[in-house]
This record gives structure tokens, C-alpha cells and sequence, in this order.
């Protein structure tokens, strides 16, 4: 069972920075893909980023250029490092790894306000 633990959400005024990071209960390198998504209230989940076993990142048009996805496979971990945050990035925030099923974190909310 693969377990999936997110952490280092919280309230950011604009602008601001936070960085999340995703502790796999096993070797990340058992997932062909691993992603954040995110879920703001009242809309449908999305991706936000996402980094295959390859190395190759992908980022949705709204945080190009401010989000940056990596791994750490030695420890497991997978990181959202988050900058120049906007209202508009408030969202709970989930990990997500592919592999032989899908897996999902519990979330974290991310909250960007004055």
C-alpha cells in the first residue's frame, strides 16, 4: 500500500513563497509519473505540475514560469516550490503517483491573501 503524506501548505500574503514537499511511503521510483494537483472551492480538481520517472516536467499555462517541480529520489520526496503566489492559486493541494494504480494524498491547503 502506497502511502502519499503532503506538507508545507499555509497563508502567504501575495507574492510570497511556499514550498510544498510529497513523502512516498516507498521508492518514488517505482512511479512512472508523479504531479501536484490542486482543488479550489467549488471547482474541479486540475494539475498543476508534473515530473515523469524521466526527469520531464510539464506546468499548466497559470504557473509557468512561478512553480518549479522536483524529486529527491534518495529520500522519497517530491517538492512544489511556489513563488510569486497569487489569490488565485488558493486551493487545497494534493500529490499525485502513477505507477501500477493511482495514488492520491490527503492535501494541503494553500491560502494566498492580504
Amino acid at each position: 500500500q502506497v502511502e502519499l503524506v503532503e506538507s508545507g501548505g499555509g497563508l502567504v500574503q501575495p507574492g510570497g513563497s511556499l514550498r510544498l514537499s510529497c513523502a512516498a511511503s516507498g521508492s518514488i521510483l517505482m512511479f512512472n509519473l508523479m504531479g501536484w494537483y490542486r482543488q479550489a472551492p467549488g471547482k474541479q480538481r486540475e494539475p498543476v505540475a508534473i515530473i515523469t520517472s524521466g526527469g520531464i516536467t510539464n506546468y499548466r499555462d497559470a504557473v509557468k514560469g512561478r512553480f518549479t517541480i522536483s524529486r529527491d529520489s534518495a529520500k522519497n520526496l517530491v517538492h512544489l516550490q511556489m513563488n510569486n503566489l497569487k489569490p488565485e492559486d488558493t486551493a487545497v493541494y494534493y500529490c499525485n503517483a502513477q505507477g501500477r494504480g493511482t495514488w492520491w494524498g490527503q492535501g494541503t491547503q494553500v491560502t494566498v491573501s492580504s
